[in-house]
């Protein structure tokens, strides 16, 4: 395949298509665990790890999205657990199974809330051992990675599963093994998972959304605070989750 921007922007076209036209009942599902999450008094819960990351930070705290939602990440140990900045330079990190522990003691978690873990591979020990934990705990949890990918590589946990063995509804990113589209010898270049997955995490808000107004509510969305008024609107609905949700960097 020649390598050229042109040539990425079709194969992350076909990519789309693909992660975004073909799984239109399972979107439909994640949107319906959602919308009783919500219902519930419940808050959504993200986390990925590396790139997955932007997942998470797709579904909670940006404009036009839901504000009843909150991001778990890695740093969280430091920011709320005292650790010292200097783990985080660990590339082993997010390998480990009993990170997964910290983070969730860490978490303003409650039990109607609901989680979406993004993990590419779907394999690392910090992801596995999370969702475990999440499903052992009573959650809904919806995951989005690559099928192609997890299938071709072993777990790194334990038990020997992967997140798809746990999770209640399955999303697949479209990624090809690797991550990376174009190939060239020895290598590959043009991620595609940041994309699509983030195109699944704003089609699950879509549905949500979509399913509150026909029950008759108003959904708690985040106006852009760069609008007239918007900060204001943003910081009322956020006062109705006091303490149940993080906004940090």
């Amino acid at each position: 395949m020649t390598i050229t921007s042109a040539a990425y922007v079709e194969t992350i076209r076909a990519a789309i298509d693909r992660a975004g036209t073909g799984q239109g009942d399972l979107v439909a599902r994640a949107a319906d665990l959602f919308t009783a999450t919500l219902k519930a008094g419940g808050v959504i819960q993200a986390f990925g790890c590396g790139h997955s990351e932007a997942l998470a930070m797709e579904i909670a705290g940006r404009a036009g999205g839901l504000v009843p939602t909150n991001k778990i990440a890695l740093r969280d140990i430091v920011l709320y657990g005292g650790e010292p900045a200097s783990v985080l330079a660990d590339p082993q990190l997010e390998r480990t199974p009993r990170v997964a522990h910290r983070l969730y003691e860490l978490a303003p978690i409650k039990p109607d809330d609901a989680f979406v873990i993004a993990s590419n591979s779907g394999v690392n020990g910090a992801v596995v051992e999370m969702a475990q934990l999440v499903k052992q705990r009573g959650h809904a949890l919806v995951a989005i990675t690559s099928l192609e990918h997890s299938a071709r590589v072993d777990s790194r946990h334990e038990s020997g599963l992967k997140l798809t063995d746990l999770a209640d509804v399955v999303l697949d990113n479209g990624a090809p093994y690797g991550d990376a589209a174009l190939s060239y010898g020895d290598g590959a270049v043009g991620a595609v998972s940041s994309i699509t997955a983030a195109l699944l995490a704003q089609q699950i808000v879509v549905e949500v959304v979509a399913r509150l107004l026909a029950l008759g509510e108003t959904p708690p969305i985040y106006l852009s605070d760069n609008v007239p008024g918007g900060r204001e609107h943003n910081k009322q609905l956020e006062e109705r989750y006091a303490g149940r949700i993080r906004r940090t960097a």
